[in-house]
């Protein structure tokens, strides 16, 4: 995926029941979903409007041995994954899987940041450009969401990694400020402060047209949500949710007089 260093390229969900998983995102974004391409893999394709978007894979087990919950992860382009890994290892990242390619699909890479919060880094062999991340369209996640210990640090991390830049910020009482983070001079997402006791982690928020729709879909198959729907600045409304097997995911669609609008 002939990307720009910093791009989000690919989301991923990583669960312990990817059939239950498969249906729940079905029926709440209205995704479809494919095998990859080599029968031997499990890998499946969430699919908006016929564009890939996303991924669907089987937690392994030495991962849920070790801990690991159901969680979406984020997938960020670079020029170079080895020298990008060794970077971030060096700058207070850990990594996790160690850089390695899969042939027809790219070189990848899985670390966490200084704060710990995880995140793939990858180099994509096909030489189209990624549609998942696409502000302005359904099924396609449309805000990416640090919540970090130490958002001033994390800030440095990503502005030094990936050249992201400092957008506007927004106060948020004791939380500190809401700050936007901008590629290429268009904001893509936001650094927060976790709350007390929260892992640092990313939530990634995918665009849907109903905002109400989503929120009855989300409980009617087994989801739980946190926060929302609520309202935020710039016309949209926004849910916090849990799918079934406890992956945190966000959604975001227009506001009400927004939608009804012929």
């Amino acid at each position: 995926m002939r990307n720009r260093q910093g791009d989000f390229i690919w989301y991923e969900l990583m669960t312990s029941d990817p059939e239950a998983a498969r249906a729940f995102y079905q029926a709440v974004m209205g995704w479809s979903s494919d095998k990859f391409g080599d029968p031997a893999s499990d890998y499946q394709v969430f699919s908006a409007s016929d564009m890939p978007v996303a991924g669907l894979l089987q937690t392994p087990s030495e991962a849920a041995d070790n801990g690991a919950h159901p969680s979406w992860f984020g997938y960020i382009g670079v020029d170079d994954v080895d020298a990008t890994s060794l970077r971030m290892a060096q700058a207070g990242g850990t990594v996790h899987l160690a850089p390695r390619s899969i042939p027809g699909v790219g070189r990848f890479a899985m670390l966490s940041d200084p704060q710990g919060a995880a995140l793939y880094v990858m180099r994509g062999e096909p030489d189209e450009t990624s549609g998942s991340f696409d502000a302005q369209k359904p099924g396609h996640c449309q805000w990416n969401e640090l919540a970090t210990r130490d958002p001033e640090a994390a800030l440095s991390f990503y502005g030094e990694q990936f050249g992201w830049q400092k957008g506007q910020a927004m106060p948020m009482d004791d939380l500190g400020d809401y700050q936007m983070f901008q590629q290429n001079g268009v904001d893509i997402g936001a650094v927060m402060k976790a709350q007390s006791g929260m892992p640092s982690t990313w939530v990634f928020y995918f665009g849907v047209d109903d905002i109400d729709n989503a929120a009855t879909s989300i409980a009617a198959h087994g989801g739980q949500i946190h926060h929302g729907p609520a309202d935020v600045p710039g016309g949209s409304r926004i849910i916090v949710a849990t799918d079934p097997q406890g992956a945190m995911f966000g959604l975001v669609g227009p506001a009400q007089d927004v939608k009804a609008q012929p």
